[in-house]
């Protein structure tokens, strides 16, 4: 299962999260409710249930929506949904820590342990870019990011979405034309710190980085690529995002 902002259920809980940060959460959990009764496949379903799960009003229902996330997303054999066991077995570990179930909360931690491994993805993987390069190029650490000109980023990021990768490549500086590369990691890589977990559970966008290079294979011309509107959308919530990037 690919993860697709396009997606109606995917649609309802970001909108739902914006109704979290505006301090809206009556419209937050409508939306996320909403959502769960428009899912109809098990990807959508374990997505809405998390979500339900933070607007519940008593510790066992937050626990009875967070177990029903979990046994959807164990449905799913997917690198997509692994991601997220840690996220989901914390999150129930907690509400057991909270009604005094010290065993079942101590399971869940080792559960939610035994997931946080290196990533388990075998792409293939892709990187964005309006760089023109050929294959046998290496692509190394060291470069400025998109988003902060001033920082110099500490590793070289890439995603197993096609699309993803076409995002990137359409968003980056510089005036050459949009490319996407087919890579391969040369080291270890681990999951991207700036979105795990920071919105969806997990790493939905397969988005990963390593302090090791990137070696380009081939090339890829065929995505799904956005609207002027779209990116000018994308171009609008880069520039209003709050926090430091984790370099």
């Amino acid at each position: 299962m690919e993860f697709n902002p396009s997606n109606n259920v995917i649609k309802r809980c970001l909108q739902g999260m914006a109704m979290e940060d505006q301090g809206k959460p009556d419209e937050a959990s409508s939306l996320f409710l909403q959502a769960w009764n428009e899912s109809t496949i098990d990807f959508e379903k374990y997505i809405a249930a998390y979500y339900v799960a933070r607007h519940q009003n008593t510790i066992h229902d937050k626990l009875k929506w967070l177990e029903k996330s979990l046994q959807f997303a164990l449905k799913i054999n997917d690198v997509t949904v692994k991601s997220a066991f840690p996220s989901l077995y914390s999150n129930i570990a907690k509400c057991y820590e909270e009604l005094s179930d010290a065993d079942s909360a101590q399971k869940n931690h080792e559960l939610a342990k035994s997931f946080t491994d290196k990533p388990s993805d075998t792409g293939p993987f892709y990187h964005g870019t309006k760089v023109g390069l050929q294959v046998g190029d290496l692509l190394t650490p060291g470069g400025s990011s998109n988003y902060k000109t001033d920082l110099v980023m500490n590793h070289i990021y890439f995603t197993a979405l096609v699309n993803g990768a076409g995002l990137a490549a359409a968003l980056a500086k510089g005036d050459g034309r949009e490319r996407v590369y087919i890579v391969e990691p040369t080291g270890s890589f681990e999951n991207d710190p700036n979105v795990t977990d920071k919105k969806f559970p997990g790493n939905p966008t397969r988005s990963y980085r390593s302090q090791a290079p990137l070696k380009i294979v081939g090339e890829i011309t065929d995505w799904v690529r956005q609207t002027p509107e779209e990116l000018q959308k994308w171009r609008e919530k880069l520039a209003n995002v709050k926090g430091e990037i984790i370099n």
